[in-house]
């Protein structure tokens, strides 16, 4: 039998000298609590943010994708592009073009990326789960269309039913040679749907026929990337290692679909840890309610320490009680906290109690529970429970044995 936390148990659910003491226990307790729930559903909030981002990025970011180290375009080899075919796992390859571009409709500007591509490029990404308005087409036997981003969308505000006004896009001319060749190539397109990933992207992008976009670029033959859709049954990073052999790492560079928009992933990481850190801080604020309970039942209990000492209780036994009863107090806080911050989640993803403004793809809050971060909660707060015990155990340490006098 341990006897250091039979005593810390008496200690801490016993009958104490006065009443307040007890209050200040179940403050310590509650305020953990409410701090631990607090950390668990903050960092849940994030976790699902990021699997909705990546949800999202999923229908419009490949497999896999390949881009030149150096500069923005490269020649495609055909030996090289039919070996990429050929490869085991490989479902499709798309040829895409980008260029910075300037839009323009019904007198409307705006400066944004024409994105040329062919026609596996719908299949490749996905791009008709993420299509809100309209039907995905790029070309018909009348005229060339384009499929544009939400944000685009709405700050060109185009009819997308209107076929009397067209989308203009233009480029800088490549050819120019004298002073009275145009600055400008300028072509014009139909708009066939709209897109929305979520992201900077829908403010940026407008989607276009490779052939059209080669041309207006003046850049036959050319491609910025090369985009793969892989099967999923497949080994990624062995379909990845192979991909590298036919496109050498020192000339270009093969993401997966995540490394794409690793910036973009990096900064949820950032802002989720450092909202963690910051409620962390917080929580040390409330661990100081366990440095006054625990400091309290020392003086309360100064008399019961003097007799177990003279009973042949060590100063390390002493010590052992208040360091342990801070580690219950912590751990009380902590699985309170967890019960609470389970229920609200349940409660949030099947009823959706906080919900968000009109205007979002979502309703409510989406919320991703992980064992890992509830792991690193209860470690930060059995940390902070123990440290903040540290002084009511040495304050207990120098209390002297009770000695008799006859």
């Amino acid at each position: 039998m341990n006897v250091s936390l039979q005593i810390a148990k008496r200690y801490l659910f016993g009958k104490k000298s006065t009443n307040a003491i007890n209050l200040i226990t179940g403050i310590a307790i509650l305020g953990i609590a409410v701090g631990t729930a607090a950390l668990i559903l903050i960092l849940s909030v994030f976790n699902g943010f990021k699997l909705l981002t990546k949800n999202h990025l999923d229908h419009y970011n490949p497999d896999l994708k390949i881009t030149p180290i150096e500069g923005k375009f490269f020649a495609v080899d055909d030996d090289a592009l039919a070996k990429l075919e050929n490869l085991s796992g490989i479902l499709g390859v798309s040829r895409v073009i980008e260029e910075v571009a300037h839009f323009e409709y019904n007198s409307k500007q705006q400066i944004g990326i024409v994105k040329g591509v062919d026609d596996s490029f719908i299949e490749v990404t996905d791009l008709n789960e993420a299509i809100n308005e309209g039907q995905p087409r790029l070309k018909s036997s009348e005229a060339y269309y384009a499929i544009v981003g939400s944000g685009v969308y709405r700050t060109l505000n185009i009819n997308l039913s209107s076929r009397m006004e067209s989308l203009k896009i233009s480029v800088p001319n490549r050819r120019k040679r004298g002073p009275l060749d145009k600055d400008f190539k300028t072509r014009p397109f139909l708009t066939s749907a709209v897109f929305s990933i979520k992201n900077e992207k829908d403010n940026q992008y407008i989607i276009v026929d490779y052939t059209m976009a080669s041309n207006l670029l003046d850049l036959k033959n050319q491609v910025s990337a090369l985009e793969i859709k892989i099967d999923p049954s497949s080994d990624i990073e062995s379909l990845k290692g192979q991909v590298q052999q036919i496109f050498p790492q020192d000339t270009f560079d093969t993401k997966d679909r995540m490394s794409q928009d690793a910036a973009l992933i990096k900064i949820m990481n950032i802002e989720k840890w450092s909202s963690y850190l910051i409620f962390s801080f917080t929580l040390v604020l409330i661990i100081f309610n366990v440095i006054g309970c625990l400091w309290m039942i020392v003086l309360d209990k100064r008399k019961d320490l003097s007799v177990l000492q003279s009973f042949g209780a060590t100063k390390k036994t002493i010590k052992r009680i208040f360091l342990i009863e801070g580690a219950m107090i912590s751990g009380i806080g902590f699985f309170i906290g967890l019960v609470v911050s389970v229920v609200f989640y349940i409660l949030q993803k099947n009823i959706g109690i906080i919900t968000v403004p009109d205007g979002f793809s979502i309703s409510s809050y989406p919320m991703e529970m992980h064992a890992s971060d509830i792991f690193i909660i209860l470690i930060t707060v059995m940390t902070l429970g123990i440290c903040a015990s540290i002084p009511a155990s040495r304050r207990a340490g120098r209390i002297s044995g009770y000695v008799r006098m006859e």
